[in-house]
Protein backbone atom coordinates (compact mmCIF):
# COMPACT_ATOMS: atom_id res chain seq x y z
CA UNK A 1 0.00 0.00 0.00
CA UNK A 2 1.49 3.25 1.15
CA UNK A 3 5.23 3.51 1.62
CA UNK A 4 6.70 6.16 4.16
CA UNK A 5 7.22 9.52 1.69
CA UNK A 6 4.72 8.73 -0.93
CA UNK A 7 3.15 11.32 -2.60
CA UNK A 8 0.63 9.75 -4.63
CA UNK A 9 -1.56 6.42 -4.33
CA UNK A 10 -3.45 4.75 -6.29
CA UNK A 11 -5.57 2.63 -4.47
CA UNK A 12 -8.72 1.74 -6.64
CA UNK A 13 -8.59 0.86 -10.37
CA UNK A 14 -11.66 0.41 -13.24
CA UNK A 15 -10.84 -1.16 -16.06
CA UNK A 16 -13.20 -0.39 -18.84
CA UNK A 17 -13.66 -1.50 -22.33
CA UNK A 18 -11.34 1.24 -23.40
CA UNK A 19 -9.82 3.29 -20.53
CA UNK A 20 -9.22 2.62 -17.15
CA UNK A 21 -10.26 5.19 -14.11
CA UNK A 22 -7.87 5.28 -11.33
CA UNK A 23 -8.63 6.50 -8.19
CA UNK A 24 -5.50 8.93 -7.14
CA UNK A 25 -4.94 10.22 -3.37
CA UNK A 26 -2.60 12.97 -2.84
CA UNK A 27 -1.38 11.80 0.57
CA UNK A 28 -2.46 14.00 3.58
CA UNK A 29 0.45 17.15 4.42
CA UNK A 30 1.63 16.81 0.92
CA UNK A 31 1.18 19.46 -1.55
CA UNK A 32 -1.33 19.08 -4.25
CA UNK A 33 0.57 21.04 -7.02
CA UNK A 34 3.73 20.66 -8.60
CA UNK A 35 4.61 24.16 -8.01
CA UNK A 36 5.33 22.91 -4.61
CA UNK A 37 8.49 20.87 -5.71
CA UNK A 38 10.27 23.07 -7.46
CA UNK A 39 11.88 21.55 -10.33
CA UNK A 40 10.36 18.21 -10.48
CA UNK A 41 8.61 19.02 -13.71
CA UNK A 42 12.04 20.02 -15.44
CA UNK A 43 13.25 16.72 -14.40
CA UNK A 44 9.94 15.10 -15.50
CA UNK A 45 10.54 17.03 -18.80
CA UNK A 46 14.29 16.06 -18.91
CA UNK A 47 13.48 12.01 -18.64
CA UNK A 48 10.54 12.62 -21.51
CA UNK A 49 11.18 15.17 -23.69
CA UNK A 50 8.23 13.76 -26.15
CA UNK A 51 6.10 15.36 -23.35
CA UNK A 52 6.32 18.69 -24.74
CA UNK A 53 4.19 16.80 -27.64
CA UNK A 54 1.12 16.11 -25.49
CA UNK A 55 -2.16 18.43 -25.81
CA UNK A 56 -3.69 19.48 -22.91
CA UNK A 57 -7.19 20.52 -22.74
CA UNK A 58 -6.94 22.33 -19.42
CA UNK A 59 -7.01 25.71 -21.00
CA UNK A 60 -3.44 26.77 -20.42
CA UNK A 61 -1.95 29.36 -23.71
CA UNK A 62 1.80 28.81 -22.78
CA UNK A 63 2.02 24.88 -23.54
CA UNK A 64 2.53 21.39 -21.29
CA UNK A 65 5.73 21.90 -20.05
CA UNK A 66 4.49 25.31 -18.52
CA UNK A 67 0.90 23.70 -17.30
CA UNK A 68 2.86 20.84 -15.57
CA UNK A 69 5.27 23.59 -13.52
CA UNK A 70 1.69 24.20 -11.72
CA UNK A 71 -0.53 21.49 -12.00
CA UNK A 72 -2.14 19.12 -9.74
CA UNK A 73 -0.43 15.90 -9.12
CA UNK A 74 -2.58 13.57 -10.60
CA UNK A 75 -2.51 15.30 -13.79
CA UNK A 76 0.69 15.00 -14.10
CA UNK A 77 0.45 11.33 -13.32
CA UNK A 78 -1.87 11.54 -16.20
CA UNK A 79 0.78 12.75 -18.90
CA UNK A 80 3.73 10.65 -17.39
CA UNK A 81 1.52 7.33 -18.16
CA UNK A 82 0.21 8.64 -21.35
CA UNK A 83 4.01 8.98 -22.49
CA UNK A 84 4.98 5.66 -20.71
CA UNK A 85 2.15 4.06 -22.57
CA UNK A 86 3.36 5.71 -25.91
CA UNK A 87 7.08 4.33 -25.58
CA UNK A 88 5.52 1.01 -25.30
CA UNK A 89 4.27 1.00 -28.26
CA UNK A 90 0.28 2.28 -27.69
CA UNK A 91 -1.11 4.97 -30.07
CA UNK A 92 0.45 8.65 -29.39
CA UNK A 93 -3.37 9.55 -30.11
CA UNK A 94 -4.95 8.05 -26.83
CA UNK A 95 -6.11 10.87 -24.47
CA UNK A 96 -6.64 11.14 -20.22
CA UNK A 97 -8.16 12.92 -18.07
CA UNK A 98 -7.93 14.03 -14.91
CA UNK A 99 -10.88 15.11 -12.84
CA UNK A 100 -11.53 15.83 -8.82
CA UNK A 101 -14.86 16.11 -6.74
CA UNK A 102 -13.15 17.45 -3.17
CA UNK A 103 -16.92 18.02 -1.51
CA UNK A 104 -17.95 14.17 -2.77
CA UNK A 105 -14.46 12.07 -2.03
CA UNK A 106 -12.72 14.72 0.38
CA UNK A 107 -9.79 16.95 -0.26
CA UNK A 108 -6.67 15.21 -2.28
CA UNK A 109 -8.74 12.68 -4.00
CA UNK A 110 -8.77 12.84 -8.00
CA UNK A 111 -9.84 10.38 -10.66
CA UNK A 112 -6.97 9.60 -13.49
CA UNK A 113 -8.89 8.44 -17.01
CA UNK A 114 -6.22 6.62 -19.48
CA UNK A 115 -7.49 5.28 -22.79
CA UNK A 116 -5.92 2.61 -23.69
CA UNK A 117 -5.30 -0.12 -26.40
CA UNK A 118 -3.66 -2.70 -24.50
CA UNK A 119 -5.10 -2.46 -20.78
CA UNK A 120 -1.86 -4.37 -19.01
CA UNK A 121 0.05 -1.65 -20.69
CA UNK A 122 -1.88 1.12 -19.17
CA UNK A 123 -1.80 -0.46 -15.47
CA UNK A 124 1.54 -0.66 -15.80
CA UNK A 125 2.31 2.65 -16.93
CA UNK A 126 -0.01 4.14 -14.59
CA UNK A 127 1.89 2.36 -11.46
CA UNK A 128 5.26 3.41 -13.16
CA UNK A 129 4.63 6.75 -13.50
CA UNK A 130 3.16 7.05 -9.69
CA UNK A 131 6.47 5.76 -8.55
CA UNK A 132 8.66 7.91 -11.18
CA UNK A 133 6.69 10.91 -9.46
CA UNK A 134 7.09 9.76 -5.89
CA UNK A 135 10.66 9.03 -6.13
CA UNK A 136 11.50 12.56 -7.99
CA UNK A 137 9.60 13.92 -4.88
CA UNK A 138 11.13 12.00 -2.31
CA UNK A 139 14.35 13.08 -3.80
CA UNK A 140 13.33 17.01 -3.69
CA UNK A 141 12.66 16.54 0.10
CA UNK A 142 9.58 18.58 -0.04
CA UNK A 143 6.45 16.06 0.70
CA UNK A 144 5.52 17.76 3.80
CA UNK A 145 4.51 21.01 2.49
CA UNK A 146 0.90 22.17 2.32
CA UNK A 147 -0.71 23.98 -0.15
CA UNK A 148 -4.29 25.44 -0.60
CA UNK A 149 -7.40 23.80 -2.85
CA UNK A 150 -8.53 25.83 -5.62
Amino acid sequence: MIRAREALAVDLITVGADRITARVRVVPGCALRTSAFPGVAAEVLALMPDLVRHRCECGSAHGIAAELVDTELPHLLEHVALELMARSGSSRSLRGETTWDFAADGRGVFRVALEYDDDLVALAALREGAAIINGLIREHGAHDVQDRAD
